[in-house]
């Protein structure tokens, strides 16, 4: 563990690396990196946030907005991804989303240890939005459960609940993948080379925002057999119900629009996943689920043009408001 630093967002961000040990799946050392927005006083409440697949946390109007209504900010590039990449990693590799329950408890034990006595909140998308509920599904198992753990609530941002695409890729595609994945686990899938999403959100080709396309290339990471193999049978486990104890939001887009390059739509669409199986899940989550629709809302949502992000925004503080003492 080291001490808080200046991260690459410069002030008030900071980060710190947590040490995980050697790789489970065998690429040397590893590590997770947990950045936070300084605090000053005593907050209401705090808000954890984990990335999705090719991405990691440059999403400084995310933090400001939890900052401005009194929560310590919180945020985790996982193993292999973002500031935790290191040489010799396959970006985003894991043989199991489980294994991220490591940095996930040290991560809650640090936040508890700097805030304690206060409600946290956690957030996540895409990719990040089934590794969490899974997570906290295992954790409410054990004795107090996520309340027990000072969990408050949930807010998913367009998660990843099933696999999208033609309905063959989520049966004997699937079997064919977790065979090949058997074999050669890193091998990468040949997928066609999609942009669309990373073009619509990159400033340089009009878009919004600025982020290092080392760690969020255009068009994503190479998916690998194994990784996918992973995450689908997270979204089998998701798919038998979880419970995961807490009050949960389930923000996505109003419509999909797939395309390899760039289009109008695109900016107005979830570009990477089918919101109609978003919607499908949601209520695998257990307990309190609120599951809402942002009219033109991009895939993250947060990420979206002015109207649809502010739309976002508002309904997310209003849940807050509504559910976390």
């Amino acid at each position: 563990m080291t001490a808080w630093t200046e991260d690459i967002l410069g002030d008030p961000y900071e980060r710190r690396t947590i040490d995980l040990g050697a790789d489970p799946d065998g690429e040397g050392p590893i590590t997770a990196t947990l950045v936070r927005r300084r605090f000053d006083g005593t907050p209401r409440a705090a808000l954890v946030y984990v990335h999705g697949f090719s991405d990691y946390f440059f999403q400084t109007e995310l933090a400001e907005f939890y900052a401005d209504r009194g929560y310590a900010f919180y945020s985790l590039d996982l193993r292999k991804c973002g500031r935790s990449l290191g040489d010799g990693h396959t970006p985003h590799f894991v043989s199991d989303l489980a294994l991220y329950d490591q940095e996930l408890n040290e991560t809650l034990r640090i936040v508890r240890g700097e805030v304690p006595d206060v409600p946290v909140v956690l957030s996540a998308h895409s990719t990040g939005g089934l590794v969490l509920p899974l997570w906290l599904d295992r954790l409410n198992l054990e004795p107090g459960g996520t309340h027990g753990r000072g969990i408050a609530g949930l807010v998913l941002n367009s998660p990843w609940f099933d696999l999208q695409g033609a309905a063959w890729m989520r049966s004997v595609g699937t079997q064919a993948i977790r065979a090949f994945s058997k074999v050669r686990p890193k091998d990468r899938m040949r997928l066609p080379l999609a942009e669309a999403y990373g073009v619509s959100l990159y400033r340089e080709h009009g878009g919004l925002w600025d982020y290092d396309l080392a760690w969020k290339p255009l068009a994503g990471f190479p998916v690998t057999y194994g990784w996918l193999t992973a995450v689908r049978r997270g979204h089998a486990t998701l798919h038998r119900g979880l419970d995961i104890g807490v009050p949960s939001l389930v923000l996505r887009s109003h419509r999909s629009w797939f395309s390899f390059q760039h289009h109008e739509k695109t900016d107005t669409s979830d570009a990477v996943l089918d919101v109609r199986q978003i919607g499908r899940w949601a209520g695998c989550l257990g307990g309190d689920v609120t599951s809402l629709e942002v009219r033109n809302a991009r895939h993250d949502v947060y990420l979206s043009n002015d109207e649809p992000r502010a739309q976002a925004y508002r309904l997310t503080g209003e849940w807050l408001e509504r559910w976390i003492p």
